[in-house]
């Protein structure tokens, strides 16, 4: 394939990216809006942003992913958007009828400097909104930050335009997940009922994009954040923001319009960040950690001590988001293994500065980068350079991983060539053994395959 002759030498790059580690902000905002019951997410700009936009997520949850466009043509791309809007917003309620219309621009319409707000209180003001009804909208430009800052300005949306400020606060917090996979949020949702902690979690896409085959097609799932709790979300006394990138700002949305506190955590993946995120729920919340997550921790450890030789001093490459990164990283430490390697396409100063925190005492000679130039082709070089036991990332690091011979473990987004992770979490203590028994068995799988005959062991 043509990235074996990706070169060694690393040139410094200023203006070009070569295989972005990341996708564009309107994915990102889709998604979260699907997190909404009864949802139907829109797409201003052209119809081959939102094609690429609802394919990408259907191919990467096996699931119908239904979306609106404003279908510009040349004549919008001169004179606005507005028409197409306007007449989208009332041809979707009329045919559709969702309860909720999540509207986020593109390239091409905050190029043209379409205004969203205004558009949106002239739908209302000519009656084209349904009693009823609701539209939500977020700037969302793709040649700015990634599918993940696309995420987080729709929560932000949403936080903005659902959030109804109460000086009553009731016994309920809010969970803000980021962008997780639905199997995440259902673990999360899990975890607090074991805590007995009563909780509004949004964006929420279990049961939305891992629903159970009925036979029936359903344009909007059961599950997702109903509008009753978004507007709840104001009489909440705390909020846990889960992942700065995805999360952080919709918790200080929430703040501002409501005075809602909120305490910014990583995203629980592994041990220690699961640890901490139950340890400052209980804090917060007066409830203890039951025994049955203690048990399912100490499954965690069990399994990792069991194993503890197949895991100790592997190098690992990883790349994806940025939320996710940072605690997939303290937790491969944990387990004794050695990430070298890491880009994440999503800019941000805080990701290498707690990036650096994580690595700079343990494997002070490790790679990480973010932002642009943040890419596959720089991942690539470095491993050329320094050759690793096992890659973690989306699809895209299978080409990497054939030509280097490296096992590659799928985790983040998008993933197109295997099924599972919509219905299996990585978060929580359940994840973190799915986490490591895939990382075993990928390396002792390599082991059995490459092991001459005479050292080839029924017991390994």
């Amino acid at each position: 394939m043509l990235l074996r002759h990706t070169s060694t030498e690393v040139a410094d790059r200023k203006g070009l990216t070569i295989n972005p580690a990341k996708t564009c902000q309107p994915i990102g905002a889709m998604y979260a809006s699907l997190g909404i019951h009864g949802c139907l997410p829109h797409s201003h700009g052209s119809q081959g942003c939102c094609s690429y936009h609802r394919s990408t997520l259907t191919r990467h949850y096996k699931e119908p992913v239904m979306a609106g466009t404003s279908s510009f043509t040349e004549g919008s791309s001169v004179f606005g958007g507005q028409a197409n809007l306007l007449s989208a917003l009332e041809t979707m309620f009329h045919v559709y009828d969702p309860d909720i219309i999540a509207v986020h621009s593109t390239c091409l319409s905050e190029t043209i400097g379409d205004d969203l707000a205004q558009i949106s209180k002239k739908a209302f003001d000519d009656g084209k909104i349904p009693e009823g009804k609701r539209v939500v909208y977020a700037s969302t430009p793709s040649y700015v930050g990634s599918h993940v800052t696309g995420f987080s300005n729709m929560c932000k949306a949403i936080a903005n335009q659902f959030c109804v400020a109460s000086e009553e606060k009731t016994n309920q917090v809010n969970i803000l997940p980021g962008w997780v996979e639905p199997a995440d949020m259902r673990e999360i949702k899990r975890i607090m009922r074991e805590m007995r902690v009563p909780m509004v979690m949004f964006p929420d896409t279990s049961g939305v994009l891992d629903t159970p085959m009925t036979g029936t097609h359903e344009m909007y799932p059961k599950g997702g954040t109903t509008i009753e709790e978004l507007e709840s979300t104001g009489s909440s006394f705390q909020t846990f923001a889960l992942g700065k990138f995805g999360s952080e700002d919709a918790a200080r949305e929430l703040q501002k319009v409501a005075g809602v506190p909120f305490e910014l955590l990583d995203l629980p993946i592994g041990i220690k960040a699961t640890d901490r995120f139950l340890m400052k729920v209980s804090e917060l919340t007066g409830h203890p950690v039951p025994d049955s997550l203690t048990d399912e921790r100490g499954r965690v450890v069990d399994l990792i001590a069991d194993m503890q030789q197949y895991f100790s001093g592997k190098k690992v490459a990883l790349f994806g988001d940025p939320d996710q990164l940072l605690p997939l990283t303290e937790f491969l430490l944990d387990m004794d293994m050695k990430p070298v390697h890491i880009v994440s396409g999503t800019p941000g100063k805080y990701f290498s500065k707690k990036m650096g925190k994580i690595l700079d005492e343990e494997i002070p000679t490790a790679n990480y980068k973010n932002g642009p130039r943040a890419d596959m082709f720089l991942m690539h070089q470095w491993i050329k350079n320094e050759p690793v036991d096992l890659i973690i990332g989306n699809t895209y690091g299978k080409y990497i991983a054939r030509d280097e011979n490296i096992p590659h473990l799928r985790m983040g987004f998008p993933i197109l060539d295997r099924v599972g992770h919509q219905y299996f979490p990585t978060v929580g203590y359940t994840g973190a053994i799915r986490i490591a028994e895939s990382i075993l068995n990928m390396l002792m799988d390599k082991q059995d395959r490459e092991s001459p005959e005479e050292r080839f062991e029924l017991v390994m």
